[in-house]
Parts: structure tokens; sequence; C-alpha cells
């Protein structure tokens, strides 16, 4: 199998395209999730899948959860699992180096978020050198202190007031000339911060923010941008608004529950929060049961996050709470133990059936991320996708980096 490469020119539209088909021929496999509902739409059409998929256990399902192109499971799963890896490959952005970190720059910055940083830092490979790098949703500025260097200058713009203070005082304290802006990015006059002389950067800006910087910095002519998208869902609009021409002509549409799909692959959680996780999903799919009985309704009630102290009630008093939070009258004395342990085994087939949505987790990530690459070239930018660094360290891990043609 020959190593992947990193996608550019015509490559963009050409992906875009054969990711765009497989999506829509499958969508009935992706779009039901299966902690809604009792039976999936698709399991009439490939029953063996599915009884194999339910009669596993929650550990057998957790083996898979990072790499569920790997399971030997019935078809069509192979198949699909082969093409969805082809469709997702692709490959790093060239390493250009990184100068040094002044003296305690990370210092106060978490690990895996300095890790991130210098990855991402080391892929900028410009044909210019940057004059004034301006860090979209900033935070205190890790990021663009980091690639600071001597004669250039620093723009962060951030709307937390605390975060843009607490930059402020680290760029000084390190002796850099930074300046830090409390700044709403969605307003109208964030726009005057861009310009043709601004190499803007942003790291796992979420949602309607990197879609912001990328509309308003090609109506600026910023003649670079880096941008690693994250929080695809963190939109205002009730569903997906394609950006591209190509994504504008596709057939898919895209709801708040689709475009969260990528973001169901984490980083491995630790012990005691993968406990509280599952109990907290048992939990709510025994409750789920148990609302279908005494609202005589054979549909998923959606119901709030919770605190976790709530976990520490037992199963009864947890229900009964649920119940009178979401109105749902509760007749005679259920079951609870039954409805306990049915919490816990419909998690296991839950897990096992999700399973088979994962493997569009990638192949959907990147039709969005190829999307925002179509449209900056539409505005005139020579475009650039690939990874900046491994799954483990952050599974948002595709950047694009954009320069206007005739910068």
């Amino acid at each position: 199998m020959t190593t992947p490469t990193f996608l550019q020119g015509d490559q963009l539209l050409a992906r875009f395209q054969a990711l765009d088909a497989f999506l829509c021929k499958h969508q009935a496999l992706w779009r039901p999730r299966p902690f809604m509902h009792l039976r999936l739409p698709w399991e009439h059409d490939h029953p063996e899948l599915a009884a194999w998929l339910r009669s596993r256990t929650l550990e057998q399902a957790e083996a898979y959860q990072q790499h569920p192109e790997r399971l030997a499971a019935p078809a069509p799963f192979p198949q699909l699992a082969e093409t969805a890896s082809e469709l997702s490959a692709i490959g790093e952005l060239p390493d250009h180096g990184l100068h040094p970190a002044g003296h305690r720059l990370d210092a106060n910055v978490p690990g895996r978020k300095w890790q991130q940083i210098e990855a991402f830092a080391r892929r900028l490979g410009f044909r210019e050198p940057a004059r004034h790098w301006l860090d979209w949703c900033s935070g205190k500025g890790h990021l663009g202190r980091r690639l600071l260097q001597p004669g250039q200058q620093l723009t962060c713009l951030e709307y937390d007031a605390e975060l843009v203070a607490a930059g402020q005082d680290l760029s000084a304290h390190h002796g850099l000339a930074a300046q830090h802006l409390h700044q709403d990015v969605m307003a109208a006059d964030s726009a005057r911060h861009l310009d043709t002389g601004k190499s803007v950067v942003a790291l796992h800006a979420c949602g309607d923010l990197h879609v912001r910087l990328l509309q308003l910095a090609s109506e600026q002519r910023c003649s670079q941008l880096a941008v690693a998208p994250c929080c695809y869902n963190r939109i205002k609009a009730e569903g997906y608004q394609a950006l591209s021409t190509a994504a504008k002509a596709s057939a898919l549409e895209l709801s708040l529950t689709d475009l969260g799909l990528p973001l169901s692959e984490s980083v491995t959680a630790g012990a005691r929060v993968r406990r509280q996780r599952d109990c907290s999903m048992a939990r709510r799919l025994g409750f789920d049961l148990l609302q279908r009985e005494q609202r005589q309704r054979d549909d998923y009630l959606p119901t709030p996050s919770l605190p976790v102290s709530w976990l520490e009630k037992p199963f009864p008093e947890y229900c009964r709470d649920l119940a009178e939070l979401k109105q749902v009258a509760l007749v005679g004395e259920p079951d609870w133990a039954s409805l306990e342990a049915a919490g816990w085994e419909r998690l296991a087939q839950v897990r096992n059936l999700e399973l088979v949505r994962n493997l569009f987790r990638r192949p959907l990530e990147l039709w969005l991320v190829l999307d925002r690459a179509l449209f900056l070239r539409e505005q005139g930018y020579e475009v650039r996708l690939g990874v900046f660094c491994e799954q483990p360290l952050t599974p948002r891990n595709l950047l694009l980096l954009a320069e206007l043609a005739n910068g």
C-alpha cells in the first residue's frame, strides 16, 4: 500500500466528489444513532451483521472504538471499512522545522496542548516568511507566542476578557511585543483586524468561529491562512451551510446530529472517566426503556446533561428525578433491577452497533474540511490539506494551509 500524501490542486475536488458519493450512498448506515433506536432501520437489510454485533460484549466494542475498520465483522462491514479507509487516507504536511522555544514559554500550558501547538507550528511552510501573525480565538495566545520571531508582529483576538488579560501578562513576562485584543470575532467589526499583510492561524477554533475566519480572511485578502477546524456542530444554524460550489450541489443535508459524528472519536479517556461515562449511558438507556413503557410511545425522549453527582443516586431515585425533570408520569412500581440490567445490556449493543456508524466518522470530517478547502480555492487561494500530528495527540488533526495564488 502506498503512503498517503497531503491533498492539493485538483486532488481536492476529486476526493470531495468520491467522499460525497460514498456518504450519500450509505446514509441509511451512518445517520441513525443506535442510542436513540431500539432497532436500527438498516438491521432489516443486514440481519447477520446486526445479530453478530448485538451478541458482543461492551469490552469487545471498546477494543475497536478507535479503529473500527480493523474489526472482522460480517458483510458488508469489511467492504465498507476498506472503502472508508481508502477515502480517508491523507498524509502529513511537510515538516518545515521550528525555531527553538523561548525559555519556559511552555510553562502553564498543558502537555498535550503544547505538543499540538508544536506540531501545528512545524507545518506552516509558506512561500514567504510571515510578517504579522494573527492568532484567531487565541485564548491566552500560546500558539501566537510560539510562532513569533524577531522582526515579526503578533495580534491575538479573544472573546474572554480574563484570557485576554492573562495572555497580555504572559507576553509581557516573556518580553514579547504582542497585542492581545478583546474581540468577539463574530461581530461585524472583527474584519478590521484582517488585511493582506496578516498571516492568520487558528488551532481548533470551533464551528462558526473558524468558518467566520475563512469568510472574512478571504474577503480581506489575507495572504496566508493556517486553520485546524474543530466542532463542526457548534453552529447557530439548524443545519449545515455549505461553503463551496461542490458542497452546495451535494444531495447531503447535514443536521447538527450528523455534524457531531466526527467528534464521537476522542482520545482514550482515563478509567474513572470511562466508568462514569458508561454508567451514565447505561442509566439513560435504562430510563429510555422506562419512558417508552410509561408514555406508551416507542420513540426516544431527549434528556439534558446531568451533573456527575446524579450517578451517586440509587437507580430508582435517578429515574424518578429524571422522569420529574422530563414531566413523565410514573405509574405503578417498575422492576428497577431489570431496568438497570437492561440498560447495561443495551449499552453493550449500542457500542457495538455504533462501530458501523463510526466507519463514516473520518470520511464525513474530511468531506467537511474539503468543503472549506474548495471554498478557499474559489476565493483565489492555493490550498494544501493534510494532517499535522498523529491521531492520539488529537483526532482533530487536519490542517488547511492556504496562501493567495498571486501572493
